[in-house]
């Protein structure tokens, strides 16, 4: 296998998390009923929108084509979110913790990519600032938790 293609393999795991969490953003959006919090799911998921494009178009550099759609592990992740939320008293707490929970395992992902000690400075500067967002979102849900 290619180094770029190896690279573009990884790249496209993580291009399918972030097709996943857009879409766990925007069921968490559907599924709350406080507004602020509608509101922030919907810049999150408006943001991985926009990882997604980034991702993509650094794979497309590589000659590689991005994958499409989203993980049957991602859809599962939201079908046990939404049936959680239903049953829950508490169905905002439950989705945050669900956040909480993603955010975690999306950190890991872009870690372990960003260990490869040959990762083009590019592909490494963008997921480098994926990644500072992505601890940022984690630090803002457990302070919505907190207050939740």
């Amino acid at each position: 296998m290619k180094f770029t293609e190896k690279i573009s393999n990884n790249l496209n795991e993580l291009l399918t998390k972030n097709y996943d969490a857009e879409a766990g953003y925007k069921l968490a959006e559907e599924n709350v009923k406080d507004n602020t919090l509608k509101e922030y799911f919907g810049r999150k998921a408006k943001e991985r929108y926009d990882f997604g494009h980034q991702i993509k178009n650094e794979i497309k550099v590589y000659g590689e084509s991005p994958d499409k759609g989203t993980s049957v592990a991602g859809d599962a992740h939201r079908l046990w979110m939404n049936v959680k939320s239903t049953l829950s008293k508490n169905s905002e707490e439950a989705i945050l913790e669900e956040t909480i929970r993603g955010e975690k395992n999306a950190i890991e992902e872009y870690q372990s990519i960003l260990n490869n000690p040959n990762l083009p400075p590019t592909t490494e500067a963008i997921l480098n600032t994926q990644l500072d967002l992505i601890k940022g979102t984690l630090e803002e849900v457990k302070a919505f938790e907190v207050m939740a």
